[in-house]
């Protein structure tokens, strides 16, 4: 049976609006809206209002999440003491292997469970889990069913967030297929295995339209992933799935692109792009350094990108020109990737914040469309992220998952401001504390800021990150 809600004000397309009537289909879809007529009289009938449940508050597209890996959770906060005057991602690298040589998929679903309800409660409602730890401690391989995989899965479905899992061919150490490194070892899969791996899992999920459970591939890097096998696998897998999210880490440090420029003479996105592969199911994850002329190839394409500006800059990556990239017609959306911070305002916040000391003006990713920042900027990443992972959500409209943010307009950092403002108090104000109440496909996972496991899973979470901190 449908259910009805009221939304007192709601971000749909066209604009800001007040007082629309929303029919929730049984599988989680937006069935209809109704907008009352200019003037204020309400055409709806009344028997709708006597049974909508009414959502007093302000109404947002929940956000999707285009890049996470959830094991690197037990690692936030931990890495943040200097080694040496040359610290980069290279040598934080070391710390995520000796995690990643640690970790059991018992341990896992603990570190998503809890990752996933701080998701939810940040107004991620679904999430793109980039995975490539697939192997069990100690070497073999798993069964039919590969427990690390599962246990993320679980994760997923036990919290209520949407989830394209993503698993991650991983076979090289660098450019010249240079053998994998012992603390990479439980990464490998041979191509053949990867792709079996692939399609029993598409076989088994189906892919259903309004389900939140949906599989993607990822390839890991042009340097862990030689080019001939990115390729083949590539076309396989568009057979097996013509819309598959496929998605891969490209340009993301200095030290990657002098590499592939030695190895091969071009650099990683000009070699990618040059496959003639990349069309508007791809994500191309990070792409700091890209040119100019990359960034037009990747809008042209219709690839999106996805950053991860905490994670860039917890690991002194560098810049990524989204000023230039948006206004070439660019897709982009954000990840929280290594989870140092687990909030889409932030990254959101960060994007503007960069541009702005880039270019030192501010009021940089506005467009004359909308010239609310937060607003254009929560609007287009909730979009792009959904389509960027598969997912059908990202906007309040027919046909779309009921994947929804409530936000409390009398919390003090949203107090003053307009509806037309409400986004910018979440991005620019401190307004994330605002998050009430967080709906995935017709179903409140978040009331009053607080999820249903909150609490049962705090105790053994508490316990893996002692273990985890004590084992370091």
């Amino acid at each position: 049976m449908a259910r009805l809600f009221r939304l007192e004000t709601a971000l749909l397309p066209q604009g800001w609006v007040r007082n629309a009537r929303v029919s929730v289909g049984e599988d989680g879809a937006i069935a209809r809206i109704d907008i009352p007529s200019p003037g204020g009289a309400d055409d709806v009938a009344v028997v709708d209002h006597e049974r909508a449940e009414e959502i007093r508050g302000i109404v947002v597209p929940g956000m999707s999440n285009a890049h996470s890996h959830a094991f690197q959770r037990g690692m936030a906060g931990n890495t943040e003491f200097r080694l040496s005057a040359r610290d980069s991602f290279w040598t934080w690298r070391q710390a995520m292997y000796a995690l990643a040589n640690r970790i059991t998929p018992e341990d896992l679903k603990v570190l998503a469970g809890q990752l996933f309800v701080e998701m939810l409660t940040a107004g991620y409602t679904a999430v793109a889990e980039f995975h490539y730890i697939h192997r069990p401690l100690g070497g073999g391989m798993y069964g039919e069913s590969n427990a690390l995989w599962e246990a993320v899965a679980s994760a997923a479905a036990d919290t209520g967030i949407a989830m394209t899992f993503l698993p991650t061919l991983y076979q090289t150490s660098d450019f010249g297929a240079a053998p994998l490194r012992p603390e990479q070892s439980r990464f490998a899969l041979t191509t053949d295995e990867f792709l079996k791996a692939v399609e029993t899992r598409l076989r088994e999920d189906g892919n259903a339209e309004f389900r939140t459970r949906r599989t993607g591939v990822a390839f890991h890097s042009l340097r862990a992933v030689p080019l001939p096998v990115l390729t083949r696998a590539a076309r396989v897998l568009r057979e097996l799935a013509a819309g598959l999210p496929l998605h891969i880490h490209v340009a993301e440090q200095v030290k990657e692109i002098e590499s592939c420029l030695a190895h091969t003479g071009r650099r990683p996105v000009e070699l990618l792009l040059d496959t003639g592969l990349i069309d508007r199911h791809w994500c191309l994850v990070h792409a700091t350094h890209s040119t100019a002329a990359e960034l037009r190839r990747i809008a042209d394409a219709g690839a999106s990108v996805c950053v991860s500006i905490t994670t860039e800059a917890n690991l002194g990556d560098g810049f990524f020109d989204a000023a230039r990239f948006l206004k070439l017609g660019g897709r982009m959306c954000v990840g929280s990737d290594s989870q140092s911070t687990v909030s889409p305002a932030e990254e959101l916040r960060w994007m503007e914040y960069q541009a702005r000391l880039r270019k030192r003006r501010r009021g940089v990713l506005a467009d004359p469309a909308q010239t609310h920042v937060g607003t254009r900027l929560w609007r287009d990443a909730a979009r792009e992220g959904a389509r960027a992972i598969g997912q059908p959500a990202g906007v309040i409209e027919v046909g779309a998952r009921a994947d929804w943010v409530v936000l409390d307009p009398d919390h003090p950092s949203m107090v003053g401001g307009t509806d037309e403002a409400a986004l910018d108090h979440v991005i620019f104000a401190g307004g994330s504390a605002a998050i009430r109440d967080v709906m995935v496909g017709g179903r409140w996972v978040i009331k009053d800021g607080r999820h249903a496991l909150a609490d049962s899973l705090a105790g053994p979470f508490r316990d893996l990150m002692r273990s985890l901190t004590r084992g370091s």
